[in-house]
């Protein structure tokens, strides 16, 4: 049986490196889950340090939220407060949302590291279809119609966003980040961490109706 929790207790229990998982049923999500062999079709990671709220690591198309390491509303690269993108992305997107914690102590130079690559990398715009094509759906992309292949740059760069971060914690090596989309962080995926880490099984979120 499925292990369920709210989304108040996840919030509660999140810490950072915890990965979040979204998967919605819409024909241009299916479309995205099909081409990427994917069962999600978005991935964040979780930041929780000091007296700030959890915030929401990640990369999407949409500007619903403001985001929190520049104040402003943007597309691309976004921290935002947890439980704020969790419900966008429930109720706004109609997506399904699991947890995933990573089972592994994350130490102070390893949250240093996060807070650099986010310094780095917040507000940088989505690359190119082209560029984006180049690196990772090289004749997967263009086949698909103009909104699911937005969705597909979406569904590519967060995953890359995520994989760059838990390589600079020192949890991945070996592949190049643009390698990674959604579906690598799923269970059903290899994904073989560095130093003993290891990501639990997904949680599914249940998120309260508007």
């Amino acid at each position: 049986m499925e292990s369920r929790i709210s989304l108040d207790d996840a919030t509660e229990l999140t810490r950072t490196g915890d990965i979040w998982l979204f998967r919605g049923g819409s024909a241009a999500d299916r479309a995205i889950q099909l081409t990427t062999n994917s069962p999600v079709n978005h991935v964040g990671m979780a930041i929780v340090v000091e007296d700030l709220p959890p915030l929401m690591w990640h990369a999407e198309l949409g500007r619903s939220l403001p985001d929190v390491w520049t104040g402003k509303h943007h597309r691309g690269v976004q921290l935002h407060d947890l439980r704020d993108a969790v419900l966008v992305w429930s109720r706004k997107y109609g997506q399904r949302a699991w947890l995933r914690q990573l089972d592994h102590p994350v130490t102070r130079e390893m949250e240093d590291a996060v807070l650099r690559t986010v310094a780095r990398l917040d507000g940088t715009p989505f690359p190119s279809t082209a560029r984006l094509a180049s690196r990772w759906a090289l004749g997967r992309i263009p086949a698909l119609r103009r909104g699911s292949r937005e969705l597909a740059l979406e569904s590519a760069y967060c995953a890359e966003v995520v994989a760059v971060t838990y390589e600079e914690m020192g949890l991945l090596h070996g592949r190049s980040p643009s390698w990674y989309d959604p579906g690598r962080f799923w269970s059903g995926d290899d994904l073989r961490l560095s130093s003993g880490a290891r990501l639990g099984e997904e949680i599914a979120v249940d998120v309260p109706v508007e």
